[in-house]
């Protein structure tokens, strides 16, 4: 088990478990995995609106100057943008400095490589090592760091954005939801200047009400917002950008399911969609894979997390991948999920085809689903619990083809998630209880 990487970075609780001095460290261990490959490395650094980010982001910048790296400070921007900028400036490495959907006092490190791509785990293991190192040698004073302000870059990806399609969004009211976090200053901007008429909320940031009941995972604010008022659809986006949620103009949530199924609808009536694949996650609702099928189209999953779907679109060229939590991959444009290039596109086939986000996602039938988390002290001992297993499999001979139970650890929380979807609220209500009773009765936290 790792100590420090999680299936999405280093995370933890700031000033605790993410303190000053780690951040610190991590500088100074990617610092000496970029000199061992080139003598004079660059690093990209981004930020969410955390209060945080200001500590992380100092301490991280000591630790790589202080062996010799150069960086530059892109300010608050969203995760994507900073993996697309890594890329395109050819800088040795990106870091975004975000939690991404969690609550303030949570943050995180996210590191990219110099493709734009996150780290892969040989490179992660290497750095976990040089973390616990005494001896990492300092820079000698003539070769310290120096340090850039690079705030102008947001523009360089806002241009990127907009080049991906060829319409404008003239005639469409849209509300959009930034999470008073890092699309604030980005989202209302393209999309204003894409013509459409905007209304926003959760742009409001002071460093500790990111994602606080707003957001992609918070959406009773901006549905709320659209049953009050005549919009044709809101966007949502999590904290650091690399998720979109949407809402239509009657208040139903467009899932990530459904919007990677009308974007790789319109990709393949452009013949752009690779081998006609969809690379989804366990997550993904069955109505999703039906209606995948029933429209000529393929799939193929992954376990959770956006770097796993990403791992299986790099091995094939896949066009796009994603998770019903909001993570859509567009391979062409980008290396990782971005919720601003998802909703820009969204956005573009609605007003291509003159049609409603609602008709278009009613082409997915979605099936009840419930989740339950439980907090357990050990997830591994949980999860191969013989009583546990056995009733996951009572429960799953009970659902046969109309439905299924899905059993997993979180990846960056100590939880057990137990999922069922069936053919009514009631049973899932059902199974899913009856299997979480087990699990809490055994392991949760007291």
């Amino acid at each position: 088990m790792r100590k420090y990487f999680g299936t999405d970075g280093i995370r933890g609780i700031a000033g605790e478990t993410l303190t000053a001095e780690l951040s610190f460290k991590v500088g100074r261990a990617l610092g000496k995995l970029l000199k061992s490959k080139k003598e004079d490395p660059k690093v990209l650094i981004g930020r969410d609106t955390r209060i945080s980010c200001d500590m992380i982001e100092n301490s991280i910048v000591s630790g790589l100057t202080s062996v010799g790296v150069n960086v530059m400070l892109a300010g608050v921007i969203p995760t994507p943008a900073i993996a697309y900028l890594t890329n395109t400036l050819e800088t040795e490495s990106g870091i975004m400095i975000s939690a991404s959907h969690n609550p303030y006092q949570d943050n995180g490190i996210k590191i990219f490589g110099a493709d734009g791509f996150k780290l892969t785990d040989e490179e992660e293991i290497v750095i976990e090592n040089y973390i616990d190192e005494d001896n990492i040698e300092n820079a000698t004073y003539d070769n310290i760091g120096r340090i850039h302000d690079a705030y102008e870059l947001t523009q360089k990806y806002i241009q990127h954005i907009k080049s991906t399609i060829n319409n404008n969004f003239e005639g469409l009211k849209i509300i959009l939801d930034c999470a008073n976090g890092a699309t604030t200053n980005v989202a209302p901007f393209i999309f204003g200047d894409l013509d459409a008429d905007i209304e926003t909320i959760g742009c409001q940031p002071n460093g500790v009400n990111i994602n606080d009941n707003v957001g992609s995972t918070k959406l009773d604010t901006i549905i709320n917002y659209i049953k009050e008022h005549e919009v044709d659809f809101g966007l949502a986006f999590d904290g650091d950008g690399d998720r979109l949620l949407a809402v239509d103009n009657e208040g139903n949530i467009v899932d990530g399911d459904k919007i990677m199924f009308i974007l790789a609808q319109h990709l393949k009536e452009q013949n752009k969609l690779k081998d006609n694949m969809i690379v989804s996650t366990v997550m993904s609702n069955i109505g999703f894979y039906r209606s995948v099928e029933e429209n000529d189209m393929q799939s193929i999953k992954t376990s959770v997390g956006d770097r796993y779907v990403v791992e299986e679109m790099r091995k094939n060229n896949y066009s796009i991948g994603g998770e019903q939590s909001g993570h859509i991959i567009l391979m062409d444009n980008a290396t990782t999920g971005d919720g601003i290039l998802a909703a820009v596109q969204l956005a573009s086939i609605i007003k291509e085809k003159n049609t409603t986000l609602k008709k278009l996602a009613d082409q997915v039938t979605i099936y009840p689903q419930k989740l339950i988390n439980i907090n357990v002290l050990d997830k591994k001992i949980a999860l191969e619990d013989e009583e546990v297993l056995a009733e996951c499999k009572k429960v799953e001979n009970e659902l046969s083809n109309n439905g299924r139970i899905l059993l997993r650890a979180s990846g960056t929380e100590n939880l057990i998630r137990v999922m069922v979807e069936a053919s009514s609220d009631e049973l899932t209500e059902k199974y899913c209880e009856q299997v979480a009773k087990i699990v809490r009765d055994k392991y949760s936290v007291k």
